[in-house]
């Protein structure tokens, strides 16, 4: 269940959802994959063989089903795969299943390649009740282990998945970008990192771009830059950058009310890169991690940026507006280019960027962009040990034109409509350092429908794959 009270990102929401195993009583949880199942079922005793015949229980992957088991019950749970346990697997268990303990009867060694297992059992449990509790909620399903290592990391993605939907499914009153920085805040206290935050008129000086972008914003909600800096200033330099867009009514260029509705979630992908962040400082990743979240509200007041606007952005190019409601990229040419000034080896962003990456990928997949033929290999082989795939789109040198502007060196928002998603990824390109590696999310953060560990609302999606490629590359 969620423990994270969106001012407290230290807090760990899944201890109590996973004990170590000191012999203390427990239902047993039998995992059986098809194949398997014949086998497994001529160990059981008639009654047993019985309640799986009442149940039609046969294995599938999903299904399942009680058992007696002395003067108790057991669960059967069927998997796709005994030998390769994916995340999602126990998470209809931790939805579904009384409260109390229970234990996964498996072979010896065999629970730190279950691992992952374990995460969609702390995700099963999530609820977000900061503004209404479960009148009827079941209480906690724990799951003991006696590999407590492996089982640890895995939870600590669970975590870091239950930070991102926190801050999302927050409302905007709640969550603006004093409440981003206050997170920022306490990531460096705990993991002792510094931070840096610019507003005000330092701000219009040195990001116009977040200024513009947010300056029409009451002061409460007023624009900045946030920075982290955190580790060895001699090892790799990772900047991770996340779009803080707080609420999006689209300026001057208004979204119609239906679209403003989810708005809320266009800070979504500062709230990834927050969490991914808390993950490497986590793990005491060999890296001078640089975190960079440009948090704006896009209101509209007299002071509003206007279509037909010319801005020079940090980098120095200029800019002219299409449209107020393509500001997220604004906010982030000051960011990227903020980052690279220090030539990291790596900067990955997250953004809820644009509507046309979910027209061709559906809310499940985020568009995955890349300098780098070896980097985009990275994530998607990050995303496919993860479960938590990401599909990657072009950055083509032909459409470069689409950018063009008659007057400044570029336009934000290219009027013909042809791959939105791509033609935002190279508009950041160009404010990304020459050489410099770099891969662009452009990610929903949000689940429309609710499935197994995943409730309907805001969601993690290309956290976990980052987190597995940066892993495999500086761990």
């Amino acid at each position: 269940m969620s423990k994270h009270a969106p001012a407290s990102p230290a807090e760990s929401a899944t201890p109590e959802l996973v004990q170590p195993d000191r012999g203390q009583a427990a239902i047993t949880i039998h995992l059986i994959d098809k194949a398997g199942f014949d086998g497994w079922q001529k160990s059981l005793t008639a009654a047993q063989r019985a309640s799986l015949t009442g149940a039609k229980f046969r294995g599938e992957a999903g299904a399942q089903a009680i058992i007696p088991d002395g003067d108790g019950w057991a669960v059967a749970a069927g998997v796709a795969d005994l030998k390769l346990l994916k995340s999602w697997c126990l998470a209809k268990l931790a939805e579904t299943l009384p409260a109390g303990a229970y234990r996964l009867a498996l072979p010896k060694g065999a629970e730190t390649r279950a691992a992952p297992a374990f995460i969609g059992w702390a995700l099963g449990q999530y609820r977000f009740e900061r503004y209404r509790a479960e009148a009827k909620a079941e209480g906690p399903r724990i799951l003991l282990t006696a590999e407590v290592k492996p089982i640890a990391a895995a939870l600590a993605q669970a975590d870091a998945v239950s930070l991102v939907r926190d801050l999302v499914n927050t409302g905007p009153e709640h969550m603006g970008p004093a409440e981003l920085e206050h997170q920022v805040e306490h990531l460096a206290h705990q993991f002792r990192a510094q931070v840096r935050v610019t507003r005000g008129e330092v701000l219009e000086h040195e990001y116009p771009c977040v200024h513009m972008v947010g300056r029409a914003a009451a002061r409460s909600h007023a624009p900045r830059l946030i920075e982290l800096e955190w580790g060895d200033e001699k090892a790799p330099r990772l900047a991770i950058v996340g779009k803080g867009v707080c609420f999006d009514s689209g300026g001057l260029d208004i979204k119609p009310a239906s679209g403003m509705l989810l708005m809320k979630k266009d800070m979504g992908g500062a709230a990834h890169a927050i969490a991914l962040a808390r993950l490497v400082m986590q793990a005491g990743l060999k890296v001078r991690l640089h975190l960079l979240i440009p948090a704006v509200e896009n209101a509209i007041a007299g002071n509003a940026f206007r279509p037909g606007d010319v801005l020079k952005s940090r980098k120095g190019l200029t800019i002219e507006i299409g449209n107020t409601d393509a500001e997220g990229r604004l906010i982030l040419a000051d960011a990227l280019h903020r980052a690279s000034e220090f030539k990291p080896e790596l900067i990955l962003d997250f953004a809820t960027l644009t509507g046309a990456a979910r027209v061709a990928l559906g809310p499940d997949l985020p568009a995955l962009m890349t300098r780098r033929d070896e980097t985009a290999q990275a994530l998607i082989d990050g995303g496919l040990a993860s479960d938590d795939h990401v599909w990657r789109l072009p950055l083509p040198d032909a459409y470069r034109e689409w950018l063009k502007s008659d007057i400044a060196d570029l336009n934000n928002s290219p009027s013909n409509g042809f791959a939105g998603a791509s033609v935002a990824g190279l508009f950041l390109d160009r404010f990304v350092g020459d050489g410099i590696d770099w891969a662009h999310f452009d990610t929903f953060a949000w689940r429309p429908a609710a499935k197994p560990g995943r409730p309907k609302g805001g969601e993690a999606l290309g956290l976990r794959a980052a987190w597995a490629m940066l892993q495999k590359r500086f761990g």
